[in-house]
């Protein structure tokens, strides 16, 4: 009878250092469980939108949450090649977020705006953290990921910032 523990059936075999597929893991998830809730902060948004911008606005964060969700795949994945756990529930996502959830009936459209270019500004940073630790244990397969994520974090900041200035 094989023994094998659940997780060295997961440890998947890679040419990294020992050790970087967790560091990697732990750099990663956040960023996966912020991903998922901004995804639901841009919808909620996008759904109890009211106002004279409606259309555009709803476009907008529709789009923008689209943008956010295709990002989960490929960085869970990433965090699966190199033999590292990801996320597994909702419950371990509200763990590891730091994008704050916004439970309120109702936000102006400013307010919005504001709040979803602060969070990416923030999601960001916290990215470029994780690049640091990605760039060291030289994975740079998620490194390049991260990059291009980051570009799309900071349009995705810019847009905002460009629109809650007309109001």
């Amino acid at each position: 009878m094989d023994l094998v523990t659940p997780y060295k059936r997961l440890a998947t075999p890679t040419d990294l250092e020992d050790g970087a597929g967790e560091r990697i893991a732990k750099a990663i998830n956040p960023i996966i469980a912020d991903a998922l809730a901004l995804y639901i902060k841009a919808k909620n948004y996008h759904w109890h939108l009211a106002g004279r911008h409606f259309r555009d606005y709803h476009l907008m964060f529709d789009e923008q949450a689209a943008e956010i969700l295709a990002t989960v795949d490929p960085l869970a994945e990433r965090v699966r090649k190199v033999g590292g756990n990801t996320i597994r529930s909702i419950g371990h996502v509200a763990q590891l977020q730091q994008v704050k959830d916004d439970d309120q009936d109702f936000v102006k459209p400013r307010d919005m705006l504001l709040d979803l270019m602060n969070e990416n500004k923030e999601m960001a940073a916290r990215m470029r953290a994780a690049h640091a630790i990605t760039s060291e244990v030289n994975d740079v397969a998620t490194t390049s990921i991260l990059e291009e994520y980051i570009d799309q974090t900071e349009e995705r900041t810019w847009f905002l910032f460009e629109t809650a200035q007309e109001i």
